[in-house]
């Protein structure tokens, strides 16, 4: 028996995921958010050209912003070009907002994205809340998850 990967929800395109976000955190919880972008800034998320890098999102009064998310220029854009690291809004209702207000303030929990994704034609990003981890943290998530693997290598190759 093969073990196959979760497919993503019908009328979704993945455009990125941020693999180093899996690494350095511990999520607690995920939420999906819409954001709020130029013309040229979907031109290119159409050609999957993003770079998380150090990405993360900071909550100013009622409003959650995404910062860091380096989404280049378009080649054949003109004089309306974005410019490529802007603070980008985020989408979400106000009791969400308040939540993860309480998640930062509160708990210390970091807020980053985990991937960008197409949902009927609507750019949208999933938000993972979340605790950093630690160095020897990351050794042990790393050690596991080799085991992991070599374990279903053994289950497949009976």
């Amino acid at each position: 028996m093969q073990v196959m990967a979760k497919s993503p929800p019908e009328g979704t395109k993945l455009i990125a995921k941020n693999r180093k976000a899996f690494h350095d955190f511990e999520f607690v919880e995920e939420l999906e958010a819409g954001l709020v972008l130029q013309g040229t800034e979907v031109k290119v998320l159409r050609d999957g050209k993003v770079s998380f890098g150090d990405a993360h999102v900071r909550i100013k009064g009622d409003e959650a912003w995404l910062h860091d998310l380096h989404i280049p220029e378009y080649k054949n854009g003109s004089w309306t070009n974005h410019v490529p690291t802007r603070p980008r809004k985020l989408l979400l209702h106000r009791r969400e907002i308040g939540r993860l207000k309480i998640h930062m303030d509160r708990k210390g929990l970091s807020i980053v994205p985990l991937d960008l994704h197409f949902r009927r034609g609507y750019a949208k990003v999933k938000l993972g809340v979340g605790k950093g981890r630690k160095r020897h943290d990351k050794r042990e998530a790393l050690k596991k998850k080799q085991d992991k693997r070599d374990m279903d290598r053994a289950q497949a190759g009976r």
